[in-house]
């Protein structure tokens, strides 16, 4: 499947579209558009819900990394959508290598060796990139520990 979805993704996405289609038949339009167009267009609806999520959960996997201390008091949380937003501002002071390994290696869920073999780069530099983007992310986000 093209975007890098693993066989066990597509499957559930050719699954669940399948079901959709089932389900909204009546909903379909053959003026509007061919049967085919109109389940790719549902295939990749689908696609885009399931990234959106996975990336929601790499997210919360980043904020585990950066935050090492534990719980934090009631008083001491800030929103969800204001994290984001620090943990984003943040990461727009990496450098691009840098930006670009994290991105993978945690908004997509590449492991390291895949990264590598992704930007034609050796693993020690995955490693390294990664190593200081965490650094300099902790750094920045002291205040949210």
């Amino acid at each position: 499947m093209r975007g890098g979805a693993s066989a066990e993704l597509a499957e559930e996405i050719a699954q669940e579209t399948l079901l959709s289609v089932w389900r909204k038949a009546a909903m379909f339009d053959p003026d509007k558009a061919s049967a085919s167009t109109w389940i790719a267009t549902i295939a990749r609806n689908r696609r885009i819900d399931i990234a959106r999520r996975e990336t929601r959960s790499r997210l919360s996997q980043v904020y585990e990394i950066l935050d090492e201390e534990g719980p934090q008091q009631p008083d001491e949380t800030i929103s969800g959508a204001e994290r984001d937003a620090r943990v984003r501002a943040a990461m727009t002071g990496l450098s691009t290598d840098q930006y670009r390994v994290v991105e993978l290696a945690f908004l997509e869920g590449f492991t390291h060796q895949d990264v590598a073999k992704h930007l034609a780069i050796p693993l020690g530099t995955v490693k390294s990139r990664l190593r200081l983007a965490l650094s300099h992310l902790r750094g920045k986000l002291e205040d949210l520990r």
